[in-house]
C-alpha cells in the first residue's frame, strides 16, 4: 500500500496538512477550443439530403404494416444507427399496432421473438417472457440446436438484459447465451464476429446511445443486406449531431477556461470535457443542447466541490462551505476562505443564469427543486467529510443512506430535468425529489460501480470509508465477498430500473430515459475502473470517436 503520507500537502501560510489525490492532468488542453467549427456547422445541401431521407424512412414505416417482422427490424437498425429519434411518433404507433396485434408464438423463430420482445420492453410494454419456454427441451434447459442460431442467440442475449424481478427463464437465457457466445466469437467471421464481440465487452442496453451508434454504423457498413438509405441518413446525421457537440464542447471549455479553475483551485481534477461526454450520453438529440449545456456546468462543478470535500478542505472550512450553500446568497463569500470563494461565486452564477434563461419561458421555479437538490448533495458530502475526519467507519446501511446521495446522481436527475422544454410539471420534479425507486436503483449502481473500482486507491490516499470497507467490517467478509455481493445488487437494481420503465409509469417516459442513460454512464465509464478520473486510458478513445473525428461520407 502507497504511504498516504505521499498524497499530503502542506500550505505554507497557515501549515494546515492538506491531502493531494495527485490527479492526472487534463490530457485535451485547448483542443476544443482551438478546433471549434466555424460558421454554418453543416452544409445547407446536407441538411436538404438528410430531410428527403427522413421522408423515405416515414414511407419505410407506412409501409409493410402486416409485417411485424420486417418493421422490426427496421426499428432495430434505426435504434442501433441513432436515428431513431427522428421517427418516435412513427415507431410508437408501430410498436403499438405489433403489441395489440394476436401473437402465434409457435411460429416466430428466435430471433423475431426475441427482438420483439426487447424492442416492445424498451418502450414499456408488460409483454411476458413465457413465450421463450418453447425453446428449452424437456429437461428445462435451452435446446442445442439453438447454438446454430447465432444472430437469434445474441438477439436473445441483448433481451435478457431487459428482465425485472422473477423473470428466471431470462437469467437462464443470459448465462446460457453469454457462455455460448463467449465459446464460439473466434470460429465467427466479420461483421457477425464484430457484432458478438461488442456485445460481450458492451450489452446495448447498458451502452451510451451515441457510442453504440458510431460502433454500429462501422458494423451497417459491413452487412451485405444494409439498407442504402438507412447508411446514408446514420452517416450525415452523426456527423450533423457531431458538428453541434464540437460548438457547444469550444463554448463550454471557453467558459471553463475563463474560470481557471486548474490555476486557482490546482487540487481538483480539470474533468469539463469527461463532464460534457458523461452528459450527452444523457441526452444526444440537437433540442436538448439548453439542457445538455447547463448540466454539464452543474456536473463539472459538483465535481470540483466533491474533490474540495474529499482531498483539500479541512472540516472547519468545509462547514462554512455547507453553511453558505445552505444560505446560497452570494453574501455569504463574505464568510469563506479565498479559494472557497472561487468555487462558490462561479456556482451560484451557474444558476443564476439557468434561471434566467428559464424565467423568458415562465419556468424559473424549476431552479428552486435544482438547488435544493444541490443543497442535499453538499450535505452528504459534509457528513462524509465527518466520517473521515473521526477515523469512522459506519455500518453500512447507514453509510449507503448518505452514500446514494453522494454519488450525486439525484442532483443529476432532477437537473437534468429542469431544462427539458415544456414536458416538464411541477408533479415531475415532485416525484423526482422524492427519490422514487428508479433513481434510488440509478444511484445504487452508481455507488457501488464506483467504489468496487476506485475504493483501494481512494484508501491510499487517505479517503472517506466505501462501501467495500463498511460491508467487510460489518460481515467480516472479504474484499472479493463484498463485490461479488455488490456485483449482485447491482444486477438487481438494474430489474428495479427496468420494472419502473413499464406501463403504467408515473411520468413520462422522456424523464425515465434521462435516469436510464445516467445509470448506463456507470457501465461505460466504471465498468472495469474509474475510467472519470483515469480518462486517459478510458474515455480518451470514446472522446475522440465522438467529438473528433467524423465518419467518412463516402456516399
Amino acid at each position: 500500500m502507497l504511504d498516504v503520507n505521499r498524497h499530503l500537502l502542506q500550505n505554507e501560510s497557515t501549515k494546515i496538512i492538506r491531502k493531494s489525490a495527485n490527479y492526472q492532468p487534463n490530457i485535451w488542453g485547448d483542443h476544443f477550443i482551438t478546433n471549434a467549427p466555424s460558421g454554418h456547422m453543416t452544409p445547407d445541401a446536407c441538411l436538404e439530403q438528410v430531410e428527403e431521407l427522413k421522408e423515405e424512412v416515414r414511407r419505410m414505416l407506412a409501409v409493410d404494416a402486416n409485417d411485424s417482422s420486417k418493421k422490426l427490424k427496421l426499428i432495430d437498425s434505426l435504434q442501433r444507427l441513432g436515428v431513431a429519434y427522428h421517427f418516435e411518433g412513427e415507431i410508437e404507433e408501430a410498436l403499438k399496432q405489433i403489441h395489440d396485434a394476436p401473437n402465434d408464438f409457435d411460429e416466430i423463430d428466435l430471433y423475431t421473438m426475441a427482438l420483439q420482445f426487447r424492442l416492445l420492453r424498451q418502450h414499456g410494454y408488460n409483454v411476458q417472457c413465457d413465450a421463450f419456454n418453447r425453446f428449452k427441451d424437456k429437461k428445462g434447459s435451452f435446446k442445442e440446436e439453438l447454438i446454430k442460431d447465432v444472430p437469434g442467440m445474441l438477439c436473445l442475449y441483448e433481451a435478457s438484459y431487459m428482465r425485472i424481478h422473477g423473470e428466471d427463464i431470462l437469467d437462464e437465457a443470459l448465462v446460457f447465451t453469454t457462455t455460448q457466445l463467449k465459446s464460439m466469437v473466434n470460429d465467427l467471421k466479420p461483421p457477425l464476429a464484430t457484432q458478438v464481440m461488442h456485445a460481450l465487452k458492451q450489452p446495448l442496453h447498458k451502452g451510451m446511445p451515441r457510442l453504440e451508434a458510431r460502433h454500429y454504423i462501422s458494423v451497417y457498413q459491413q452487412v451485405e443486406t444494409r439498407n442504402e438509405t438507412l447508411l446514408k441518413l446514420a452517416l450525415l446525421d452523426f456527423n450533423s449531431l457531431q458538428s453541434i457537440h464540437k460548438q457547444e464542447l469550444s463554448q463550454l471549455s471557453r467558459w471553463w477556461k475563463e474560470l481557471d479553475f486548474v490555476t486557482k483551485l490546482p487540487y481538483a481534477r480539470d474533468p469539463l470535457v469527461e463532464c460534457y461526454f458523461w452528459i450527452v450520453g444523457v441526452y444526444f438529440e440537437a433540442h436538448y443542447s439548453f439542457a445538455r449545456m447547463n448540466l454539464t456546468k452543474i456536473i463539472a462543478m459538483a465535481s470540483i466541490i466533491d474533490d474540495t470535500y474529499d482531498v483539500y478542505g479541512t472540516l472547519e472550512e468545509l462547514k462554512l462551505f455547507t453553511d453558505a450553500i445552505e444560505r446560497w446568497d452570494i453574501s455569504a463569500n463574505n464568510q469563506l476562505p479565498e479559494y472557497m470563494k472561487v468555487l462558490y461565486s462561479p456556482l451560484l452564477d451557474v444558476y443564476n443564469k439557468i434561471e434566467e434563461d428559464l424565467r423568458k419561458e415562465s419556468q424559473s421555479y424549476r431552479v428552486y427543486y435544482a438547488i435544493e437538490a444541490m443543497k442535499r448533495l453538499v450535505r452528504a458530502y459534509f457528513i462524509e467529510a465527518k466520517w473521515f475526519d473521526e477515523g469512522c467507519i459506519p455500518m453500512f446501511e447507514e453509510y449507503m443512506e448518505i452514500a446514494l446521495t453522494s454519488t450525486a446522481y439525484g442532483m443529476l436527475t432532477i437537473n437534468s430535468f429542469i431544462g427539458m422544454g415544456d414536458i416538464v410539471k411541477k408533479q415531475t420534479l415532485d416525484w423526482a425529489f422524492d427519490e422514487p425507486k428508479v433513481v434510488r436503483a440509478s444511484s445504487l449502481i452508481c455507488r457501488l460501480m464506483d467504489d468496487i473500482v476506485s475504493h483501494k486507491l481512494e484508501q491510499e490516499r487517505g479517503h472517506v470509508c466505501s462501501s467495500i470497507e463498511c460491508y467487510m467490517k460489518e460481515y467480516s467478509v472479504t474484499e472479493e465477498e463484498a463485490c461479488d455481493e455488490f456485483n449482485k445488487r447491482i444486477e438487481n437494481a438494474w430489474k428495479d430500473l427496468n420494472q419502473g420503465c413499464i406501463k403504467p409509469i408515473t411520468v413520462p417516459m422522456p424523464f425515465l430515459m434521462r435516469i436510464v442513460n445516467l445509470t448506463r454512464m456507470m457501465d461505460v465509464i466504471y465498468k472495469h475502473e474509474d475510467g472519470y478520473t483515469n480518462a486517459s486510458s478510458v474515455l480518451k478513445e470514446y472522446i475522440t470517436l465522438l467529438f473528433i473525428d467524423p465518419l467518412c461520407l463516402d456516399l
